[in-house]
C-alpha cells in the first residue's frame, strides 16, 4: 500500500504526472466507494519485510541496551541512541520503510531522554520532589530536542507528535518544579496539554484538507497523542475507575462519547473515539449491571458498543455530513470535505 506521501513523491521524482496522481487517487476514492480524506490513510508498512526488519531492530537495540544497562544505566539509552541514527540513515533516509523508521524514531528520542534520565539518577541518587521535576523537565527539553534534530534529517511524520508530547511533559515538569502541590492537578494540566497538542494537529489539518500531502500524516499521529490526554485526564476527573460508579456518572461518561463522536465527525479523525472506548465500555458495563444483567453484562455492553461502532462506520459519510453541514461556511472550508450523495 501506497501513502499519499508517496505519491507526492512520485509526482516530485517525475515518475508519474500530477494529472496521473490525481487520477488514482479518484479511482481509488471511487472504488471504496468512500472519499479519501475519510479513510485517514497512514503508512505503516510497506511490505512483510519491514515486520521482519522490525522484528531484528528490536532484538538488536534491546540487546545494546541491556549491554548498557550493565555498565551504568546511562549508557543504556546512549547505546540504544547511537545505533538508531545510522540505522534510519538506511532503513528511513535510504530504504524508505515504514514501521522501522517509526521504531527507530522512537529508540533515538527515547534513547537520548533515557541516556540523560540515567546520568542524573547516577550523578544524583538522592533528589527532592522539586529537584525531580526539574529533572523530568530538562529530559522532556532533551528529547524534544532529539525530536526536532530527527525531523529535520528525516521528517518521519511521528516525529511532531513525539515532540509535541515531550514538550508537554517538559511544561508539566516545570510546572511541578515551580509550584510543587499543583502535582495534585496533574490531570487538568495534562488536559491543557492535550487540548494544546489537539490544536496543532488541527492547524497541520488545515494545511492540508484533502489530505494529499506529508501534513496529514504529521496530523494523524498528533491526533492520535492528543487524544488520550484529552480522554483520559476528563475520565480519570470523573472518577471512572475509582471503584463502581453511580447511574449518573456513567450517564455522564456516555454523553461525552457521544459529544466525542460528533467532535471526531466534524474533524473526521477517529483517535479520540479509540481513546475514549475503555470508559465508555465500562460506563456501559455499569449500567447493564446495575440493571440485572449481572452474568451477561460483558456480552451485551461488547454487542451494543460493538454494533453502535460498526453502525457510526458505515454512516460515516452521511452522519459526517449532517454534522459539518451544521457549521458556518468559514469553518466548513476548513475542514475536510465530505461526500455528496450520489
Amino acid at each position: 500500500m501506497y501513502s499519499e506521501s508517496d505519491i507526492d513523491g512520485a509526482v516530485a521524482a517525475g515518475a508519474i504526472s500530477p494529472d496521473a496522481a490525481m487520477a488514482l487517487r479518484r479511482y481509488v476514492a471511487t472504488a471504496q466507494a468512500a472519499p479519501a480524506v475519510d479513510e485517514e490513510h497512514f503508512r505503516l508498512l510497506t511490505g512483510f519485510n519491514d515486520i521482519f526488519v522490525s522484528i531484528a531492530l528490536v532484538l538488536l537495540l534491546t540487546a545494546l541496551g541491556q549491554i548498557g544497562f550493565q555498565i551504568t544505566h546511562a549508557l543504556s539509552g546512549a547505546f540504544v541512541a547511537a545505533a538508531s541514527w545510522p540505522l534510519a540513515l538506511y532503513f528511513t533516509a535510504r530504504r524508505r520503510m515504514a514501521l522501522p523508521s517509526i521504531l527507530l524514531l522512537l529508540s533515538f528520542v527515547g534513547g537520548v531522554a533515557g541516556a540523560l534520565a540515567g546520568g542524573i539518577e547516577t550523578a544524583f541518587p538522592h533528589i527532592d520532589e522539586r529537584a525531580g521535576a526539574l529533572a523530568v523537565s530538562a529530559v522532556g527539553i532533551v528529547a524534544a530536542g532529539a525530536a526536532w534534530l530527527h525531523w529535520r534529517r528525516f521528517m518521519v511524520p511521528i516525529t511532531v507528535a513525539a515532540g509535541a508530547a515531550a514538550t508537554v511533559a517538559v511544561a508539566i515538569g516545570l510546572l511541578m518544579a515551580v509550584i510543587p502541590d499543583v502535582k495534585q492537578g496533574v490531570w487538568p494540566l495534562l488536559l491543557i496539554g492535550g487540548l494544546g497538542v489537539f490544536a496543532l494537529a488541527m492547524r497541520w489539518d488545515m494545511s492540508d484538507v484533502r489530505r494529499e500531502t506529508r501534513r496529514s500524516d504529521v496530523a494523524f499521529w498528533l491526533h492520535l497523542a492528543a487524544a488520550p490526554m484529552i480522554a483520559h485526564p476528563i475520565f480519570q476527573m470523573l472518577g471512572v475507575f475509582n471503584g463502581e460508579i453511580g447511574g449518573g456518572t456513567a450517564a455522564l461518561v456516555l454523553i461525552l462519547y457521544v459529544l466525542f463522536g460528533a467532535l471526531a465527525l466534524a474533524v473526521d479523525r477517529r483517535a479520540l473515539l479509540v481513546s475514549s472506548l475503555v470508559y465508555v465500555l465500562y460506563a456501559l458495563y455499569s449500567l447493564i449491571r446495575s440493571a440485572g444483567a449481572i452474568e451477561l453484562g460483558a456480552a451485551f455492553t461488547a454487542l451494543v458498543i460493538g454494533s453502535a461502532l460498526l453502525t457510526l462506520s458505515a454512516l460515516w459519510q452521511p452522519m459526517r455530513r449532517s454534522i459539518v453541514g451544521a457549521l458556518s461556511q468559514p469553518l466548513r472550508l476548513r475542514l475536510p470535505p465530505v461526500q455528496q450523495p450520489a
